[in-house]
């Protein structure tokens, strides 16, 4: 005998609930029922799954195991149902889709009304969220695709090219740098450079395309970092340091409202590379490509 789905269910719920009462509310189940069910998951697999202590749910080492390969089962039978609900209809339905910071303010205004009118059947479902919480939802099945920037670990991911966003120096208004036609990245350096705060990609998209070491943290003499693009510009046009800013950012008007004028940098490719990416042999590659396609041509 196998588990069915529901157990599975069951299991992880209680591990992402801690407890039966709340897992069965989240099962819309009565608890005794949950309950009877992670039994008979236990007397099928032949080993308790969970230790019941006063302080909530334990898991043992078998019950571990489980949960990890039950997550698994169940993000594969969703795409299964998503793939066959979607066969001969690519982007249409339910489409779960992460963005980080860096890019959603900036290109989805011009993307959004496109996919409406090219896939009127798409509900688009957005998360806003860092680069390595997008990735572990992608990997845990909470997302369909994510709409990120490389360079970055992508194992266990595949991905489809959108475009190269060019990194740009900005400057405060009348700054001396203002007069090159291009800057070096060693100019910034030595120029108070600030950059968004550890966790963006993009801080580490900017150091390693420009060759540049981290700028000094908060406390140790009096480094600066900035937990948004639009705060970042701020702080350059109040006249804190230079920085350095994606083009997309600029081309949308970011720049120009917080008084900050920018050049291009003297360095081979400094840019970050766009990309949709999704789980490797997930049912909804076809779609991610097709995404990828679409803001291509935006």
């Amino acid at each position: 005998m196998l588990p069915t789905l529901r157990q599975l269910q069951y299991l992880k719920l209680l591990v992402e609930q801690g407890s039966f009462s709340r897992a069965a509310e989240a099962a819309h189940v009565t608890q005794p029922t949950l309950s009877a069910g992670i039994a008979e998951l236990e007397k099928i697999i032949g080993a308790p799954v969970v230790d019941r202590a006063r302080s909530g749910v334990i898991l043992t080492a078998a019950g571990q195991e489980a949960a990890a390969r039950a997550a698994d089962i169940l993000t594969r039978s969703e795409d299964l149902v998503q793939a066959a609900q979607g066969a001969g209809q690519p982007l249409s339905g339910r489409f779960r889709l992460g963005v980080i910071p860096t890019i959603a303010p900036f290109l989805l205004p011009r993307a959004l009304p496109v996919l409406r009118d090219r896939f009127p059947k798409l509900k688009l479902y957005l998360r806003e969220d860092l680069t390595g919480k997008l990735v572990a939802a992608l990997k845990a099945g909470a997302l369909d695709a994510a709409l990120i920037a490389l360079p970055y670990d992508l194992a266990g991911l595949d991905h489809a090219h959108v475009e190269d966003d060019e990194l740009l120096a900005a400057f405060p208004a009348n700054h001396p740098l203002l007069a090159k036609a291009r800057v070096t990245p060693q100019s910034l350096e030595d120029d108070g450079l600030i950059l968004l705060e550890d966790g963006h990609c993009l801080r580490d998209h900017a150091l390693a395309a420009c060759g540049l070491k981290p700028p000094p943290r908060v406390g140790e003499d009096e480094g600066f970092a900035a937990t948004s693009l639009p705060t970042l510009m701020q702080m350059v046009g109040s006249g804190l340091g230079v920085s350095l800013v994606p083009a997309m950012a600029v081309e949308s008007g970011l720049a120009e409202r917080a008084q900050v004028s920018v050049r291009p940098l003297a360095a081979d490719h400094p840019s970050r590379e766009i990309v949709v990416a999704w789980r490797a042999r997930s049912s909804r590659a076809v779609e991610g490509r097709l995404l990828a396609e679409a803001l291509r041509k935006i």
